[in-house]
């Protein structure tokens, strides 16, 4: 396992820590939970692309667009 020390303004670190309080868990696990996130995502949007590339991009871009709606509506309901 690496560690990884990053750079951020107090307001976002302290922002961070509280959610992280509320739900119970360390910093440490929660970033380690938002980085499977983004990475959950950034994979999906990446084979979306590719199967639009390939295929019937007006369809594969749709997919895309839908699975954007959707995340800003999970989003939404758990901030």
């Amino acid at each position: 396992m690496a560690t990884l020390t990053i750079r951020l303004p107090d307001a976002h670190r302290d922002r961070l820590a509280a959610m992280a309080a509320q739900r119970g868990m360390s910093m440490n696990k929660l970033m380690e939970e938002l980085s499977v996130r983004a990475l959950a995502e950034h994979d999906t949007e990446m084979r979306f692309r590719m199967r639009a590339a390939r295929g019937d991009t007006g369809r594969g871009l749709k997919l895309l667009a839908e699975l954007d709606r959707r995340h800003a509506q999970a989003r939404a309901r758990d901030p």
